[in-house]
């Protein structure tokens, strides 16, 4: 393993995060979101080599590239992180024994979290912000075309943390390789925990290959349906906010399921799509409806729905009955964020009961599916799976816990 020496030198650097105390973290975190302002435009020409090797056309630019504003969102965020309680140290369980022996269970840190990402250097300073936070040390492992940012983000971050006197190796940056990857799912020992943040091929990968728990994030197959009760104002403002805000982010609409009696406001429903050049994949009864409403219009096929986009594209599928919108998302979903858009309750509590996703959402787009919209200050990823953690994950969602017990000599028979 040839990264085990980093590994080890990050294990042992989170055992000294113990020793901060929660305002001494708060301070560094304040100082690093400082030096993100003060120092942006070291970090926007890093970023505009990572930019210079991709085309604008790549979904995955708007991702990558950062801006002024952004690194005002970044810092901001980082600001809100540190004013938020501390997640360490909370009793969630206490109780006497019988023989009086004294429990108590205490939240901690899991010690060492593994982040694997893409095209993000956002997530750099998310990521070490939450699992500073929250007492964890992390390694990180960003993708190829990031690699630039990413390097010079966590150069920013290692000279605010030894001018505070903390091992810079409570952050490690792996290089920007498959193998790394690799040998971070193989750190048994040494990394406690790996979170993917990517496309499926990326989850699917780690999943398969890691030998360290892992939890699941970012793969988001979004669906919206526009019940026959629906209210098309305010289906025109959700569903293009949901599909044209940001289109490379996991919370992006993928698939519009548009009821049959509706089809004669569908027009109306995309139309402000198309000042964005959103190409529509219509079925074909969605697709006479549109035919000479709607400019950027193609034939859907089946591998139109069920697919995450991450671009100006959007299907449309034309079903008969909520049962049937239904279906399509029990078959098309990936347990991210869905959402239904009808003014009859029953409808909406029907949809919400039945629906399996982390976020069920009634008149309002899957947009607001983000740590910080969650009011969590940031998040360091959305999970799609059941067991731990599910939806965005924060602070919270980055400890574990351990009992404390206490006696007076009691043994056990």
């Amino acid at each position: 393993m040839q990264l085990k020496e980093t590994f080890e030198r990050v294990k042992r650097a989170s055992k000294t995060l113990a020793l901060l105390t929660d305002n001494q973290r708060n301070d560094i975190l304040q100082a690093v979101a400082d030096a993100i302002i003060g120092q942006q435009e070291r970090i926007l020409s890093a970023n505009a080599k990572d930019l210079a090797k991709m085309e604008q056309s790549n979904p995955l630019y708007d991702r990558l590239q950062l801006t002024e504003s952004r690194l005002e969102g970044i810092a901001a965020d980082m600001r809100n992180v540190a004013t938020l309680p501390s997640p360490l140290g909370h009793i969630t369980k206490q109780k006497t024994l019988p023989n009086g022996l004294r429990l108590c269970r205490v939240s901690v840190p899991f010690g060492v979290i593994g982040m694997i990402y893409e095209a993000r250097p956002n997530v750099t300073f998310d990521v070490f912000s939450l699992c500073f936070k929250s007492g964890n040390a992390c390694v990180l492992k960003g993708g190829k075309d990031a690699d630039c940012s990413n390097r010079e983000e966590v150069a920013l971050i290692h000279e605010v943390l030894e001018k505070f006197g903390v091992s810079k190796d409570v952050v490690a940056l792996l290089p920007a390789t498959h193998e790394a990857t690799g040998e971070m799912l193989n750190a048994v020992g040494y990394v406690d925990l790996c979170i993917p943040r990517g496309g499926r091929k990326l989850i699917d990968f780690v999943r398969d290959t890691a030998r360290i728990p892992v939890i699941e994030t970012g793969a988001g197959v979004v669906n919206t349906y526009f019940d026959k009760e629906g209210d098309l104002e305010m289906g025109k403002a959700i569903v293009n906010n949901a599909k044209t805000r940001r289109v490379s982010v996991c919370n992006a609409l993928d698939c519009l399921l548009v009821h049959q009696d509706r089809l004669a406001d569908l027009g109306e429903l995309v139309k402000a799509m198309a000042e964005k050049h959103v190409i529509i994949y219509a079925d074909d009864p969605a697709y006479k409806a549109l035919d000479g409403q709607y400019p950027w219009l193609e034939h859907a096929t089946e591998e139109s729905f069920g697919t995450e986009f991450m671009d100006y594209k959007l299907a449309i599928k034309t079903v008969a009955s909520l049962e049937e919108a239904l279906d399509h998302i029990d078959r098309n979903g990936s347990g991210h964020s869905e959402a239904v858009i009808t003014m009859d309750e029953q409808t909406a509590r029907k949809f919400q009961a039945h629906v399996d996703a982390a976020c069920v959402y009634w008149n309002a787009p899957t947009s607001f599916t983000d740590g910080a919209q969650f009011g969590l200050g940031a998040e360091i990823g959305i999970s799609t799976q059941k067991l731990g953690p599910r939806g965005p994950m924060a602070l919270e969602e980055i400890t574990t816990y351990k009992w404390l017990i206490e006696g007076e000599g009691q043994t056990r028979p």
